[in-house]
């Protein structure tokens, strides 16, 4: 006797890689796992404008970079100029150049952002640690006296930036700080009391999210470094971290804009929130970074469409597995159901199955008058499929005629199994009687409307277009239940009488 055990092993392969696939495709390509999810974008737009002073001008600006946010699609409008993106992954920068720029210049840039959630920014090596800042003799006292006061008080980097941030906007401050700040900023104050005492910390330049609002700049924030990550400190408002509404515009320590020929340059930024859905926005990602992935969007759409068909009938061959094999129902044909219930996803149920019974009886009644003919098999056949043909056309056409709309669809059932499951009745009814045509039929037809429910659901049909590793789970379900060798549930009537026996 051969062992289970190797089979068993390849379906729990099976059912693991397929699950394990659709998840990785979910959550590192951002596929969602419900259909109609939607995902919020952001559209920015810089206005960087200068004054030319009749000669040749470079403008060079800093791009976003953020990992909370991916680039959607980015675009610049510089008439006259020439323009260079650079894709440096630390550093990446627009470059405008032009031989003579005079009076008043404006340069566009444009870029779609959607959220990723990664609010995190991970330091890819161990920062140096600041040279200490050398505070002028007014302020040297006070700011030694309360640093070294908070430093005493605290265990770690993050502790004592906190502890800082509380101090300075403390309402009750204390002489010394009121003189510091007389001659900082809050950010600046911040940052050289941080570098006083050799924390690492860096300037950052930020751009707060609002729907519909225009020439707005970017804001100053504090990173600071803290076991392997940059901790990000909004001083002015006394806040630690961020949300998903404010985008690092420049964040590795370089100038967000150097213009040469030029004076007066500035930028300003509009921004617009929009609503994007979320599968498109996932296949325009993958798009753009040539993500290796077997997506069958990479694929023109009319092959596409074609897959979405063929696509489905895994599942209603799951269906049909098993009602056939735990539960035991008689169907016409082996899978007929399944070619019936993809013609009733294109016809509607309720047309489909009025539009299946009319063509198989008008059939069964011409299939009985060419019994009495003796016709070969071949030639029976035959004339049965052109009979469906002439039967379905006559249908089509008086639909047409009456203005049923539904009724034009049923040309969309498989002509060939029509007439073979017109041959194969007609033949069950002549040698086992009319009631085995109407189990057959009648279980056919039940088969097929379970099969049509579990096909026509929106979140099957996402599943099975997006996460091919479903169909991997589907052929290990498949080959479980081709195993099971027990009674049908149709079949433990027959055992009713024996439950009340003693």
């Amino acid at each position: 006797m051969h062992s289970r055990k190797p089979f068993y092993i390849f379906v729990a392969l099976l059912f693991i890689i397929g699950i394990s696939t659709s998840i990785y495709r979910g959550i590192e390509h951002n596929v969602p796992f419900l259909p109609g999810e939607q995902v919020q974008s952001w559209a920015v737009d810089a206005k960087v404008s200068f004054v030319g002073g009749a000669q040749p001008a470079e403008v060079n600006f800093s791009l976003p970079n953020d990992p909370a946010f991916d680039v959607l699609v980015e675009n610049a409008t510089s008439p006259g100029y020439g323009l260079t993106i650079s894709n440096d992954v630390a550093n990446r920068r627009a470059v405008w150049s032009i031989r003579e720029a005079t009076g008043p210049q404006a340069l566009y840039y444009r870029v779609t952002l959607v959220p990723t959630g990664k609010l995190s920014i991970l330091a890819t090596e161990e920062p140096v640690t600041p040279d200490p800042y050398l505070w002028p003799a007014t302020e040297k006292s006070a700011a030694e006296q309360i640093t070294e006061d908070v430093w005493g008080r605290s265990a770690t980097n993050l502790s004592f930036a906190q502890q800082l941030m509380n101090l300075i906007n403390d309402t009750e401050q204390s002489q010394n700080m009121a003189l510091l700040l007389s001659a900082n900023t809050s950010t600046d104050l911040f940052l050289h009391m941080l570098h006083s005492k050799g924390v690492p910390a860096r300037i950052v330049n930020g751009l707060q999210l609002e729907d519909q609002r225009r020439r707005q700049q970017l804001t100053s924030y504090v990173q600071v470094y803290n076991k392997g990550e940059w901790v990000l400190f909004d001083v002015p408002n006394n806040k630690q971290g961020r949300d998903n509404t404010l985008v690092l515009w420049e964040y590795s320590g370089h100038s967000v804009l150097d213009v040469m020929g030029g004076i007066n340059s500035q930028v300003n930024f509009s921004m617009l929130q929009d609503t994007r859905s979320a599968l498109a926005t996932s296949i325009d990602m993958m798009m753009n970074d040539n993500a290796w992935d077997f997506s069958l969007y990479q694929l023109p759409l009319e092959e596409q469409s074609l897959f979405k068909g063929i696509l489905l009938i895994p599942i209603g061959v799951l269906v049909v597995v098993f009602l056939r094999v735990i539960v035991g129902i008689k169907t016409s044909g082996t899978f007929m159901p399944v070619l019936i219930a993809l013609a009733f996803i294109q016809t509607t149920l309720l047309t489909g199955l009025i539009g299946f019974l009319l063509i198989v009886a008008f059939g069964l009644m011409i299939r009985s008058y060419l019994s009495t003919l003796n016709l070969l098999l071949i030639s029976r056949i035959s004339a049965v499929i052109i009979v469906v043909i002439f039967i379905i056309g006559l249908f089509t056409l008086i639909s047409f005629k009456l203005g049923l709309s539904e009724g034009l669809t049923v040309t969309f059932f498989p002509m060939i199994i029509l007439a073979w499951t017109i041959e194969r009745m007609s033949i069950l009814w002549e040698e086992e009687g009319p009631k085995k045509v109407f189990v057959s039929g009648g279980g056919s037809l039940f088969v097929a409307t379970l099969a049509y429910l579990a096909m026509d659901n929106d979140l099957v049909q996402h599943w099975v277009f997006n996460f091919l590793g479903i169909h991997l789970v589907i052929l290990a379900l498949v080959l479980v239940m081709g195993q099971y060798t027990g009674y049908r549930l149709t079949e433990l009537k027959r055992f009713k009488p024996l439950v009340g026996e003693k």
